[in-house]
C-alpha cells in the first residue's frame, strides 16, 4: 500500500460554458454538497463559468481556515452543471490507482477538515491554496479494497437520500397547500397581527448568542463574539421570529423562528417580533417566509441604499391569506414534521462524516493486514 500526494492523482480541467448551453448555476456548501446558487443570475455572463460533468470534482480553497472546512464536491449527476470561475475543477487522472468515490471519502471527515485548516494560510481569508491542497497525502489501498468500502458508503448515502426524498415530499405538500390558500382567500396585511420586540440582554445574562443564516435558521456566528459583551444584543424568546433587515448581501429574506424553549440573543441590527397567536401562528407565517417567492418579494421591496433594507415596517405591509386558526394548525402540523425530519437529515449528514472516516481507516487497515 502506498502513501501518495493527491497532486499526482488529479489534474485541473478548465472547461468553460462557451456556448452558454448550460444554465444551471451551482455552488458548494460546507457539507460538500452542490446547491443551486441563491444569487441573481439574470445578468451573469455564463460563458465565463466552469462546466462540471459527471465524476468531475470542484474545489474552493477560500476561507478554509475560517470555516474549518475543505470545500470540495464530486458531481455524480448525469447532466452537467456550471460553477463560478472562482472554483477549481479537476478530475482523477489515475483511475488505475484510486476510485472517484474513495478519493472523495477521504475529504468527508472532520479530521481532514481540521488538517485543511492547519494548512491554510495566515491571511484574513485563511485560504487553502491549490498547491498546498495538492501536497495532502492519502493512503492508497488496492482498488478491490477501495471498492468494498465505497459500496458501503454508497449504500448508506442512498438510504440517506431516500429519507431526504421523503422530506422533499413533505415540503411539496406544504407549498401546495399554501398555493391553494393564496388562490382562494383574500390577502390581509399582517401588521395588525405582529408586535415588534426590542428587549436587550441587560446585565449580559443570556450567553446563547446566535446568528441568522441564509438557510432561514439560527446558526453559530461566523465571526468571533465576546460573550462577556452581549448587553446590547436583542433577545429572541421562544416562539418569536428574528430577521436580518439587509437583503443585498444575503440575496434572500434571512429569518429564523425560535422553536426552542430557551431565550436566544442576536445582533442589535436585526429585528425581532412575535405574532398574535389567536389569529396568526408564527409557524404559519414562517411557511410564507420560507418560500423563494417571498425572497423575491423582499428583494423587490427593499428600499434604496447600498445595503438594501427590508425593515419591520415593510414586514407589516406584507399581505398573506390568514385562514381560521384551526386550518393554520392543520398545515403547521405537517410543517413541524418537516422541520423535525430536516433536523434528522442534517444529523445523518453529520454522522456520514464520522462514518467516512471509519470506512477509510477500515480500508487502510485491511490493506495493511493483507501486506503483512
Amino acid at each position: 500500500m502506498n502513501r501518495i500526494h493527491i497532486g499526482s492523482l488529479i489534474e485541473i480541467v478548465d472547461e468553460r460554458n462557451n456556448d452558454s448551453a448550460i444554465d444551471t448555476f451551482y455552488g458548494i456548501n460546507i457539507n460538500k454538497e452542490f446547491m443551486p446558487t441563491i444569487a441573481n443570475t439574470d445578468e451573469i455572463d455564463s460563458k465565463k463559468y466552469k462546466v462540471v460533468r459527471k465524476n468531475r470534482f470542484v474545489f474552493s480553497g477560500m476561507q478554509t481556515g475560517r470555516d474549518e472546512c475543505i470545500r470540495i464536491g464530486l458531481h455524480t449527476g448525469e447532466e452537467p452543471i456550471i460553477v463560478s470561475p472562482a472554483y477549481t475543477t479537476f478530475e482523477i487522472v489515475k483511475p488505475n490507482l484510486i476510485l472517484n468515490e474513495y478519493f472523495f471519502m477521504n475529504f468527508l471527515s472532520k479530521e481532514m477538515d481540521r488538517y485543511g485548516w492547519f494548512l491554510s494560510d495566515s491571511s484574513i481569508r485563511s485560504n487553502l491554496d491549490w498547491d498546498r491542497f495538492c501536497e495532502i497525502e492519502i493512503d492508497l489501498p488496492l482498488l478491490p479494497i477501495q471498492q468494498k468500502y465505497v459500496d458501503v458508503y454508497n449504500t448508506l448515502s442512498q438510504n440517506q437520500k431516500v429519507y431526504e426524498k421523503g422530506l422533499d415530499d413533505l415540503k411539496l405538500t406544504c407549498d401546495a397547500y399554501i398555493e391553494r390558500l393564496r388562490r382562494e382567500l383574500p390577502h390581509i396585511a399582517i401588521g395588525n397581527y405582529i408586535k415588534r420586540f426590542d428587549v436587550r440582554n441587560i446585565n449580559n445574562k443570556i450567553k446563547n448568542v446566535l446568528g441568522i443564516s441564509v438557510y432561514k435558521k439560527f446558526r453559530i456566528p461566523t465571526s468571533k463574539v465576546n460573550t462577556n459583551e452581549l448587553s446590547n444584543y436583542k433577545i429572541v424568546k421562544p416562539r418569536q421570529i428574528g430577521f436580518v433587515q439587509t437583503t443585498h448581501n444575503e440575496k434572500v429574506f434571512a429569518y429564523a423562528f425560535n422553536d426552542t424553549n430557551d431565550d436566544i440573543v442576536i445582533s442589535s441590527v436585526n429585528e425581532v417580533f412575535s405574532t398574535d397567536e389567536n389569529y396568526l401562528l408564527p409557524e404559519f407565517l414562517s411557511m410564507f417566509f420560507s418560500r423563494t417567492e417571498f425572497d423575491r418579494y423582499a428583494r423587490f421591496h427593499s428600499w434604496g441604499s447600498a445595503r438594501e433594507v427590508f425593515s419591520f415596517d415593510d414586514i407589516c405591509d406584507v399581505k398573506i391569506p390568514i385562514p381560521d386558526i384551526a386550518v393554520q394548525q392543520a398545515i403547521v402540523n405537517i410543517f413541524i414534521i418537516y422541520n423535525k425530519r430536516r433536523v434528522i437529515v442534517e444529523k445523518l449528514k453529520e454522522q456520514m462524516k464520522n462514518i467516512c472516516s471509519i470506512l477509510v481507516k477500515g480500508a487502510v487497515g485491511k490493506a495493511k493486514c493483507m501486506n503483512q
